[in-house]
């Protein structure tokens, strides 16, 4: 699905990530963590083709991305859903279409999808919050909103960016269990976070693999989490 091989990325002169080698297997479940500044974020971007790696190889469903063309991209962008850290809707129209935009650039915006739209909203739990507009939601509820709109495609892979970092623990644990359902779906998930109490608690609900980049080489984590 996702496949770097000795992969790096540099930036401003100096070396962010160095020989990163991962196979994001379909089904599979990953925690990425590390700390601030260690690339995590440019990783996540590394995966799904936002930026293109300085050395090393990236296959993004069997293919280079260096080979993709810019469909080529646009296809593979729809089979993963990105929450992005600080996520951004357009204020002046409600939530629900800020959602559905994927699927009206797409042109999937059909009865059937609007069917889908509803149910999707009331399983993230904001379908008393449909006609809202960004401005009037909660951080827990944008960050809920958030991870709609990365999975209204129905991707076969979620890439989560710090998706807790602004929310107390209650909501930590809803927007955990929400991307385990995910998984339990058969998509694949990679959460990135610095939480370790949000790790130790997933990694009693999910067969979980943790990986943290340390001294920009991704290594697998051990049990002292």
């Amino acid at each position: 699905m996702i496949e770097l091989e000795n992969t790096a990325y540099s930036y401003g002169g100096g070396e962010l990530l160095s020989e990163i080698s991962l196979k994001l297997s379909p089904g599979s479940f990953h925690f990425l963590t590390g700390p601030s500044g260690s690339g995590k974020t440019t990783f996540l971007k590394l995966c799904y083709g936002a930026l293109t790696a300085t050395s090393g190889q990236v296959r993004l469903f069997d293919q280079d991305v260096r080979d993709m063309t810019r469909d080529d991209h646009a296809m593979a962008r729809r089979r993963i859903g990105v929450v992005h850290q600080d996520c951004q809707f357009l204020d002046h129209i409600p939530i629900a279409d800020n959602v559905a935009l994927p699927l009206s650039v797409t042109g999937r915006d059909s009865l059937e999808h609007v069917a889908d739209l509803k149910e999707l909203l009331q399983w993230v739990g904001l379908g008393n919050r449909a006609s809202s507009l960004p401005p009037e939601l909660s951080g827990g509820e944008r960050q809920r909103a958030a991870l709609a709109r990365a999975v209204i495609m129905s991707p076969d892979v979620v890439l989560a960016d710090e998706p807790t970092g602004n929310v107390d623990w209650e909501m930590s644990q809803r927007l955990l269990q929400l991307l385990i359902e995910l998984n339990r779906m058969g998509k694949t998930i990679m959460i990135a976070t610095h939480d370790m109490n949000l790790i130790r608690a997933a990694k009693a609900k999910v067969q979980a693999r943790v990986l943290r980049i340390a001294n920009r080489k991704l290594q697998l984590a051990g049990a002292d989490l």
